[in-house]
């Protein structure tokens, strides 16, 4: 009980395991038969704490996961994670003896650097990452023969061949006609290895957008990011299915001061902030420096305290920052503020704060900073 205490006296993030637990349970019978789930943890898990997360993952089961850079994988197999671990992005080839050592999975992003790491004479596992229309990395969809040449590099262990398609998030009739281009490039590809007798590995074209608006594509893999931690990227996506997903982080925080502040007062740096009433100002220990955006300063960003959602005010600044509690009664020091995540207001969803903020959830979550304490929420059964 201690830990915990000293981990809440400021400012902590809060993992939800019982709905970790259930999200997988829900996308896992969304997927087609015989399809795998494939853990996205790269970015500590969205911000989770990639080993935390995976370690209950695989002792639920799951064996696959994909991070974005060997440092992540290795991570992962220094903590004991069991199973596939992909490497989505470039691996410079003088850590092959590492990829072999660790027994990660390596992308292979095209032709060039495919030659490059077989030359390295180490036994690497690999998939090769196809690019099909979003041209940021891997070979295009009309290198077959290129494809097929990987297939005879005796280094390399080809274990599986994938896509990334880029605008699966939205619903709107161009990017659909593009999304259902991006597939058909890849499985003519897929054809005319067949054609050319190549015995083709475990294939994989969805991440979580994938699963929920193109669920009858069939896959070996779905690599499943920000729909695991239970949000969407943004709070207007729409999808086609519908699931009940529910949010695995919160970030909370604690009531340390509280202000009196005159009619015409004003708090924080530059007075963007100033009184139009006689007001109650409570300080919260979090600032851009634990990664809660700068830019919800000034009535953007809100709070939950003590049942009431109130606005911050003035600037958010490195380690702290105001919010106004004045027609909030019996708010005292100690009293614990909820940022991100209080299931009962939409308001406070990850994908709805990060709206705000101008980004997405995905790249909210992932800035939290390593000076916020995770701990696990024990939920009543």
């Amino acid at each position: 009980m201690g830990s915990i205490q000293a981990k809440t006296e400021r400012s902590w993030i809060e993992l939800n395991i019982e709905n970790l637990k259930h999200n997988v349970k829900i996308l896992t019978e969304a997927m087609p038969s015989k399809c795998e789930l494939m853990a996205v943890v790269k970015a500590e898990a969205y911000g989770h704490g990639a080993c935390k997360i995976s370690t209950i993952l695989n002792k639920m089961g799951i064996k696959a996961f994909a991070v974005a850079t060997i440092e992540e994988g290795i991570q992962l197999r220094k903590n004991g994670i069991r199973g596939e671990i992909l490497i989505l992005g470039y691996t410079n080839i003088k850590r092959a003896p590492d990829l072999e050592k660790f027994d990660l999975i390596q992308t292979l992003i095209d032709f060039e650097y495919a030659k490059a790491l077989n030359s390295q004479n180490f036994a690497v596992k690999v998939h090769i990452k196809i690019d099909t229309g979003m041209h940021r990395l891997g070979f295009s969809c009309k290198e077959v023969l290129a494809v097929k040449k990987v297939f005879e590099m005796k280094n390399l262990k080809i274990c599986g061949i994938y896509t990334h398609l880029c605008c699966t998030d939205s619903l709107m009739p161009d990017d659909i006609a593009f999304t259902r281009k991006q597939i058909d490039n890849f499985y003519c590809l897929i054809d005319d290895l067949k054609d050319g007798k190549v015995n083709i590995p475990k294939v994989h074209i969805q991440s979580s957008y994938g699963l929920l608006n193109y669920p009858d594509l069939t896959c070996n893999y779905i690599r499943v990011g920000i729909a695991l931690y239970g949000v969407l990227s943004s709070p207007n996506d729409d999808t086609n299915l519908k699931l009940d997903l529910r949010p695995v982080f919160s970030l909370k925080s604690r009531v340390v001061s509280i202000r009196q502040v005159n009619k015409g007062d004003s708090v924080g740096y530059g007075r963007d902030f100033v009184a139009e009433r006689d007001s109650r100002i409570a300080i919260i220990p979090i600032g851009y420096g634990d990664g809660f955006p700068r830019n919800l300063s000034n009535g953007k960003g809100r709070v939950l305290v003590n049942s009431h959602i109130v606005p911050i005010v003035g600037r958010i600044c490195m380690d702290q920052l105001s919010i106004d509690i004045t027609d909030v009664q019996g708010v005292s020091t100690g009293d614990i503020a909820t940022l991100i995540g209080a299931e009962e207001y939409d308001d406070l969803s990850a994908s709805a704060v990060a709206y705000r903020s101008g980004s997405i959830s995905n790249e909210l979550l992932c800035r939290m900073g390593a000076r916020l304490p995770v701990i696990n929420l024990k939920t009543p059964k």
